[in-house]
């Protein structure tokens, strides 16, 4: 297990008198370091410890073996993450697969006993019970370059060429993420590793995904047994890059830090 969990540098200002800093602990989509975070200490106002959290495998963790499955996810986070859920409220936001990857920390956190965050909150990623026609790191390159096109991030030009960098360094990293959420959302639906949270969800598309839609992202009123918060922002998949969620999710920071006993737990 890492010593420390890999974040960027945090952002936000001080906290309100009286109360522990809430973090903000962030995941990327498929395929991604952290870099769609870049302007998010910015753009979601004051008061808020953005830290995204990069995955082995990819940018400064590059020579790290990338976890394929739940038990290497959490032997790489778990430690670090229930040591942090001890000494402050806290909230995780997930983008894409990064949605699975924040749902499975906060479904073994709490199956350990330790505090939940505050609010998961997951950007463009179905419920783990959705019917998903491409979700997995076994398509061929046809299919998945397919799939890339539905989101609107198939590489054109030069990197289009089957012997471009980036079938090289980008499509490998982009087919274990695969493999990792499909082993998360099986696990997600086994009793003994998944089910409902006892933890608000806020739950949010992009107005122009063509793959992840409003009705899809509704599907996680399973999944929490508190409220299920639903919100519609400009963008298409990758929304993550634009500016209405990071201010959105700010706001829903800033709510959490008011209603959050000091020691952690729930909304």
């Amino acid at each position: 297990m890492n010593g420390s969990v890999h974040t960027a540098a945090a952002g936000g200002g001080p906290a309100p008198a009286g109360r522990p800093p809430l973090r903000l602990y962030c995941f990327a989509h498929a395929g991604a370091g952290v870099t769609g975070f870049a302007r998010w200490p910015t753009l979601s106002g004051p008061d808020i410890d953005i830290r995204p959290v990069l995955l082995p495998g990819r940018d400064s963790r590059r020579h790290e073996r990338r976890p394929t499955t739940r038990t290497a996810l959490l032997e790489d986070l778990l430690g670090v993450l229930a040591d942090a859920a001890h000494s402050s409220p806290y909230i995780l936001y997930g983008h894409s697969l990064g949605g699975m990857v924040a749902y499975t920390l906060a479904r073994a956190l709490t199956d350990k006993g330790l505090p939940p965050p505050v609010l998961l909150a997951v950007g463009a990623c179905p419920p783990p019970d959705a019917a998903l026609a491409h979700h997995s790191g076994e398509l061929s390159d046809e299919q998945l370059l397919s799939f890339l096109g539905d989101l609107g991030s198939a590489p054109t030009g030069l990197l289009a060429d089957p012997d471009s960098v980036w079938h090289r360094t980008v499509l490998p990293v982009l087919r274990d993420d695969l493999r990792l959420g499909a082993d998360l959302r099986a696990a997600a639906n086994d009793p003994a590793t998944g089910g409902p949270l006892p933890v608000p969800v806020l739950a949010v598309d992009g107005r122009d995904d063509r793959v992840v839609d409003a009705q899809t992202m509704d599907g996680w009123r399973r999944w929490t047994t508190g409220p299920l918060v639903r919100r519609t922002v400009p963008g298409d998949h990758f929304f993550v890059r634009g500016r209405e969620i990071p201010r959105l999710i700010g706001r829903a920071c800033r709510v959490a830090r008011r209603t959050a006993p000091l020691s952690g737990g729930q909304l």
